[in-house]
């Protein structure tokens, strides 16, 4: 199951005093400061999880996959994750039953028809 903004939201609610209101504001401001610091370039590290990381890409040459013709593939900035080595060692260590394993390059869906 998808962990998405609205469970986190509903998570908080329940574990604190918060209203849902207070919850969605306080995940919202989250949200936001990450995003903010990344749009500048700078790295968002958070102790025990893990850090994002804005790397700049170079102009590259490339193919279009339906032409075959060559093109250039802009520069650009891409954000990359780094998970800490807890958060590493815990995914690692979790105890997964087939049902809960899904395959790079598939999506959850995909199973649970």
């Amino acid at each position: 199951m998808t962990l998405t903004k609205d469970k986190i939201v509903e998570l908080i609610r329940s574990k604190t005093q918060f209203s849902s209101q207070e919850a969605k504001n306080l995940v919202e401001s989250i949200l936001e400061s990450i995003k903010s610091k990344l749009e500048n370039g700078e790295e968002v590290k958070i102790s025990g999880f893990g850090k994002w990381v804005v790397r700049e890409k170079r102009s590259r040459p490339g193919r279009n996959p339906h032409t075959g013709q060559r093109i250039e593939i802009s520069a650009r900035r891409v954000v990359t994750f780094h998970p800490s080595e807890k958060l590493r060692e815990a995914v690692n260590n979790a105890d997964l039953d087939d049902s809960k394993v899904v395959m790079a390059g598939t999506h959850e869906d995909d199973y649970n028809e």
